[in-house]
């Protein structure tokens, strides 16, 4: 086995079949098989997703999954212009906006934590992840958040007031390393499940377009670009931006507890500058 990628979850090994190995770090076979009927249940797709065949164990009783092998270039070294990669991203939002979302979706975790409850809209549901995460982040929002617990009131009642026409599927982490490239083509989508779910559309876009160049000079420029192909396309721009403040809230300190890595500092920048 060729060791041709490894992650926070786990690493993955090339079988040579078309099939690759992917030993998970500390998931245990349940943990993982929720992920499969996801999977299994996606509709049809202008691109590859993973599919996992089998799930087994490791003498630790570690998750061990045989998966399809899903090849391309990632995007950020697929040499793609600019437009094109844009317009890549766009696509694939637009794809998953014409989804449905089935009930392997909402039986999925989100940030390893229970998401909806039968009692609770999509918009409530996220407002209660907020909460949940803010207060484990609370003591570094107030240092570094002017008026967080305002912000945090007044953003989870809007939160809950959200209840989208219909439920798409939700990737949650549509970023440049997650498309492969077949030229100027994505030809597959990775990495599932760190805040898939059943949700609005409207809360990948506003991702999307945050996760396009998350630190480099042009970030804002890039974002901006895609927040307003996104309007014009229908998704509601204040929507948007209380979905990445959402987004920010509940990942700020989930890399580093103690707020010291750069995506914390990026979520900070994101709820800096939401509009009061």
């Amino acid at each position: 086995m060729e060791l041709i990628g490894q992650g926070m979850e786990g690493a993955v090994y090339d079988l040579g079949d078309g099939r690759v190995r992917k030993i998970w770090f500390d998931r245990r076979p349940d943990d993982v098989r929720p992920l499969k009927a996801f999977l299994d249940e996606l509709p049809p797709l202008p691109f590859r997703t993973p599919r996992i065949h089998e799930i087994t164990a490791d003498a630790d009783g570690q998750a061990v999954s045989e998966e399809d092998l899903l090849t391309g270039t990632a995007l950020q070294e697929s040499g793609v212009a600019e437009e094109q990669a844009l317009d890549a991203f766009v696509a694939v939002v637009e794809a998953l906006r014409a989804t449905v979302a089935g009930p392997a979706s909402k039986a999925l975790p989100v940030l390893n934590q229970p998401f909806w409850r039968e009692d609770l809209s999509w918009g409530e549901a996220l407002a209660a992840l907020v909460r949940r995460r803010a207060a484990e982040s609370r003591h570094h929002f107030r240092r570094d958040v002017p008026d967080f617990d305002n912000l945090l009131e007044t953003l989870t009642t809007r939160l809950a007031t959200i209840e989208p026409d219909r439920l798409s599927v939700v990737h949650g982490d549509i970023c440049q390393p997650n498309l492969l490239m077949d030229g100027p083509r994505t030809a597959a989508v990775l990495d599932w499940g760190f805040y898939s779910t059943a949700g609005d559309n409207t809360f990948d876009a506003a991702l999307a377009a945050g996760f396009f160049d998350m630190y480099g000079p042009d970030a804002q420029r890039l974002d901006n670009l895609l927040l307003d192909r996104f309007e014009r396309l229908g998704h509601d721009r204040q929507r948007m931006y209380l979905y990445r403040a959402a987004y920010a809230i509940t990942t700020a300190t989930i890399y580093d507890a103690d707020a010291g890595d750069g995506h914390y500092v990026w979520c900070v920048g994101n709820l800096n500058r939401l509009p009061r």
